[in-house]
């Protein structure tokens, strides 16, 4: 069973963000199969010889993902798909990956022999399959007091599937990632999220806190066959007294265990630390449910990465990756 971040209209949804175009290398064989989505992009770097390419997952989590295993040949598989794509890559002038695994299917246990395999930290989310009343078992005593005492002073929540516009949400969403101060990437433009309702509307579910008639929080989360997964929101802050961020975990839980759903994933921090602010926010909604979450990285044509970044003038050796990008990355950050 395949997740949302699998299907290739998904991909599709971040060919304009990434500049690239969403690819799909399927490799069959009598032990398994492999499905693997990738986004692949220009190098900007030009040799002499003309120009390569490289691969990054879409935005959210995925990588290779193996279906059909024969019992006991996970790591066989691996290495034939290894082989079969190297091949691929060779021909279409691909030079490195990187891979975001999929915290939920651990996809990345399966591919340690093919990748350089690196924890990057932990996500969580709600587990509302294990428990009768996952609101009273996951949520934090904290975060169902701000709850039940923004209820009792008069918030209430809808949700909407399929909603007919996001003009509301973008208007929300923004303000706060201004108020966040929030790196350009998730400056999602109007492109985005009119695709975002023909491409995958009715796998959206749109929620709203609203206070006096004002909607004072707004989230945006996708769901597929029995995952939620939240992606973005946005609250007022004059309204944080009303904790309308708690409201809406609490809508989408009370939605999701209602209509059959097993899991709300949250993701992750902004960062590696444990102790990472979002993160701790996020764990006040799961607190018995954690997925450790890798990214994955590989060469595959390490003659023309060494000349790249011999080019680019840096360092081979450094801990970005790819390497030869490592300026573009840097100005991106800032």
């Amino acid at each position: 069973m395949r997740d949302l971040f699998f299907e290739i209209e998904y991909g599709q949804l971040y060919e304009k963000i990434e500049n690239g175009t969403c690819e799909v290398f399927e490799f069959s064989h009598p032990l398994g199969k492999v499905y693997h989505q990738f986004i692949k992009k220009e190098i900007p770097i030009k040799l002499d010889d003309g120009t390569y390419f490289d691969l990054v997952t879409p935005y959210g989590y995925g990588g290779p993902l193996m279906t059909d295993v024969a019992e006991g040949k996970n790591e066989e598989l691996a290495m034939l798909f290894q082989e079969a794509f190297r091949g691929y890559c060779q021909e279409n002038r691909i030079v490195s990956e990187s891979v975001r695994f999929h915290p939920v299917f651990e996809n990345a246990a399966d591919f340690r022999s093919c990748y350089e395999v690196v924890h990057r930290r932990n996500t969580t989310g709600t587990n509302l399959e294990a428990f009768e009343d996952p609101v009273q078992s996951e949520f934090s005593k904290s975060s169902r007091r701000n709850v039940r005492k923004a209820l009792k002073s008069g918030v209430s929540f809808s949700i909407t599937i399929n909603p007919p516009d996001l003009k509301d949400f973008k208007a929300i969403y923004h303000s706060t990632m201004d108020r966040n101060k929030a790196a350009n990437i998730y400056y999602f433009d109007d492109d985005y999220f009119s695709d975002c309702l023909c491409r995958f509307g009715e796998n959206i579910i749109l929620t709203e806190v609203v206070y006096e008639e004002k909607i004072i929080g707004m989230g945006l989360s996708f769901f597929y066959n029995d995952l939620i997964h939240t992606h973005l929101s946005g609250t007022l802050k004059e309204y944080h007294h009303l904790s309308p961020a708690y409201v809406l975990q609490y809508a989408l839980a009370v939605w999701g265990k209602d209509n059959g759903m097993a899991l709300i994933h949250d993701g992750g921090g902004r960062t590696r630390d444990p102790e990472d602010s979002l993160f701790l926010f996020k764990k006040q909604f799961g607190k018995n449910t954690e997925f450790a979450y890798y990214f994955g990285f590989k060469i595959w044509n390490s003659p023309i990465y060494d000349a790249l970044c011999e080019k680019a003038g840096v360092s081979n050796n450094t801990e970005a990756f790819p390497a030869y990008r490592q300026k573009s990355l840097e100005k991106v950050s800032t």
